[in-house]
């Protein structure tokens, strides 16, 4: 299975989520509210991610299994049971495809006979339409309440309800025409006249031609970390606050010591040491959406370097992991590039077109130590006429790493 960033993000969330979703800590009401939630979150998917099995499927359910083990058969199954994270785990025991072999004794017995009750399958469809019904109309109740002093219930009711009353009965085309004639002094339209053809109408905020993958799309910036601290709910993750150098005002920022500033989240708890991140200058990744990861919203990430694996080789994150270096005397919020990719990068990259999944095939370092891009990497370009590695650099040199040669960047 091959996992984009957005992937990785959220099994990394769901890892976390895993040490708490059935701990013991946890009052009763907070503990029913993150089962409804992960309950509502599988009623349309197969897996934690939507098809594809991962560790964070496993991780979860090694946390909840001895839980709904304990669990009658209305909690299983009842009206206001957990009938998608009972069919989830029941999948999770038994797919080839996660190899947990458990023994039978201790997975947990789902009985179809004793299904209590039978949930409606999720039309998607019917959800979309009606959540979009319901937010015109709580729209339309705002705006009629924020005039007559009333509330958004009172107001879209009262709406309702004069709509119904003031509905006219349906009049013939020529007694419309009449109206309106006599309204505005026009004369009235006959059977007669042609019907004006329609012109079709102009279309709004039209999208902007699909510029062509490039790494250049990338928004790579000096960062300095002005400090790092663990996140208080992942143990896997630090939370740094960087100056990118945006300007006042930018999304997604805040003031810290006089310095407009980003909040960046990255799992490199326990790959690189806390006191490494200090103060210190990174390459980091500026038009990621940004993600919410364990309660704190992230809006950038680092660029790091991993060794590369062997094929069929298993990803343990188990390091070494080594942060790429912008040239001596790199100030934050400057332009980093690979030298023949040069370009405007987009405001925010869209997660649909996987600008930063197929550009970041080729991101590496060289035998000198060097972070690069190789263009043959990415299946995409291996028509273009750059086939060249290219140094990822800024005006004042090459970003480097510490050791590692050969490795991946990401």
């Amino acid at each position: 299975v091959q996992y984009s960033s957005t992937d990785k993000t959220e099994i990394e969330q769901w890892l976390v989520t895993s040490n708490h979703i059935a701990s013991q800590d946890q009052d009763q009401a907070k503990a029913d509210e993150r089962l409804a939630t992960l309950n509502s979150h599988l009623s349309t998917r197969t897996t934690l991610l939507g098809s594809k099995p991962s560790v964070a499927d496993i991780a979860l359910y090694a946390r909840l299994a001895p839980m709904v083990k304990n669990w009658s058969d209305e909690q299983r199954t009842g009206e206001q049971g957990y009938h998608h994270i009972v069919r989830w785990l029941d999948f999770v025991q038994n797919a080839p495809l996660f190899g947990l072999k458990v023994r039978e004794s201790e997975k947990i017995n789902i009985d179809p006979e004793k299904v209590v009750f039978h949930p409606k399958p999720v039309d998607q469809k019917a959800e979309k339409e009606r959540k979009k019904k319901e937010k015109a109309l709580a729209t339309a109740g705002a705006d009629t309440a924020a005039a007559a002093g009333g509330t958004v219930t009172d107001a879209a009711s009262k709406q309702t309800q004069t709509v119904a009353q003031a509905k006219p009965k349906k009049e013939n085309k020529k007694d419309v025409g009449d109206k309106i004639a006599d309204a505005v002094g026009a004369e009235a339209p006959t059977e007669k006249k042609q019907k004006k053809e329609k012109q079709p109408k102009p279309q709004k905020n039209a999208p902007a031609a699909d510029k062509p993958l490039s790494p250049a799309l990338i928004d790579l910036r000096v960062g300095h970390i002005l400090k790092a601290i663990n996140h208080p709910d992942a143990d896997s993750l630090f939370v740094s606050t960087v100056d990118v150098g945006d300007p006042p005002g930018t999304d997604n920022t805040s003031e810290y010591e006089g310095k407009v500033v980003r909040t960046v989240c990255s799992g490199l708890n326990g790959l690189v040491p806390l006191e490494e991140m200090q103060g210190r200058k990174i390459v980091a990744v500026c038009n990621l959406k940004p993600v919410k990861m364990r309660g704190i919203q992230s809006a950038a990430m680092v660029l790091a370097a991993s060794p590369r694996l062997a094929p069929g080789e298993e990803d343990k994150h188990a390091g070494p992991v080594e942060l790429v270096n912008p040239p001596e005397g790199a100030q934050a919020g400057e332009r980093v590039y690979f030298e023949g990719w040069e370009g405007e990068p987009e405001a925010q990259l869209n997660p649909k077109k996987k600008v930063w999944d197929y550009c970041q095939a080729g991101f590496l370092t060289t035998e000198s130590r060097e972070a690069a891009f190789d263009p043959k990497a990415v299946e995409q370009l291996k028509d273009g006429g750059k086939m060249e590695i290219a140094p990822l650099k800024t005006n004042g040199g090459i970003c480097t790493v510490k050791s590692l040669t050969g490795a991946i960047i990401r």
